[in-house]
């Protein structure tokens, strides 16, 4: 992911280099990019670029980072708009078994944790993505979904890309730098497995209460 980075930027110059990557990071939830290649529009491409951006010194980082935090706020926007506008068909139609799957999973995390869902699903591959426009579809209310999505899309975007940057700059925080980006993958991880055990277990609540009484 660094080295294609790299090319771009040899390419493009920094200005590009920057629209670029916020580009990739509105796509992966406003256009659906991030079902598809979330290795391209997720953490791996923040880490990278902040990798990038410490060696590269007409880059600045905290030009990078605010600009994906902004991309990635406006990204969840159009995708809670969208499940607003269009609602349940919309992801419908999205189509796939897998993909359909993500999104039963999401509606779930959404129905057990509420606001803090959209904080959460930033970190989550699977969340990010399906979380905003379900959301939307649930009528959340928008001043309430736009505080959890400004808390969660910058948070994720500043803290991953300039933990990239600080793994480069600095040999001393190095492995200070990926002992944090392991530690935020894992809590990604963990958070993901909780919801699907708390899905597994309210589905196993739910199944008993409705199975009619033995004889």
């Amino acid at each position: 992911m660094a080295h294609d980075l790299a090319n771009v930027l040899g390419g493009v110059g920094p200005l590009l280099f920057y629209l670029v990557v916020w580009a990739l990071v509105f796509a992966g939830t406003a256009l659906f990019v991030g079902v598809f290649i979330p290795f391209i529009t997720g953490d791996s491409l923040l880490f990278a670029a902040g990798l990038l951006t410490g060696t590269h010194s007409e880059l600045s980082i905290w030009v990078l980072a605010i600009g994906v935090g902004v991309a990635a706020v406006l990204g969840d926007q159009v995708g809670f708009w969208l499940g607003r506008r269009f609602g349940r068909p919309y992801l419908t139609r999205r189509g796939g078994r897998w993909v359909q799957a993500g999104v039963r999973r999401a509606e779930r995390f959404y129905e057990l944790f509420g606001w803090w869902s959209v904080v959460i699903s930033r970190y989550i591959p699977w969340g990010r993505v399906f979380i905003p426009p379900i959301a939307g579809i649930s009528a959340m209310r928008y001043w309430r979904f736009l505080s959890a999505n400004i808390v969660g899309a910058l948070s994720w975007g500043v803290l991953i890309t300039v933990i990239g940057y600080f793994a480069a700059v600095n040999p001393s925080v190095r492995p200070v730098a990926y002992i944090v980006a392991g530690v935020v993958i894992a809590a990604s991880i963990v958070a993901g497995i909780r919801a699907w055990v708390l899905d597994r277990k309210s589905r196993r609540r739910e199944a008993e209460e409705t199975a009619p009484a033995g004889g």
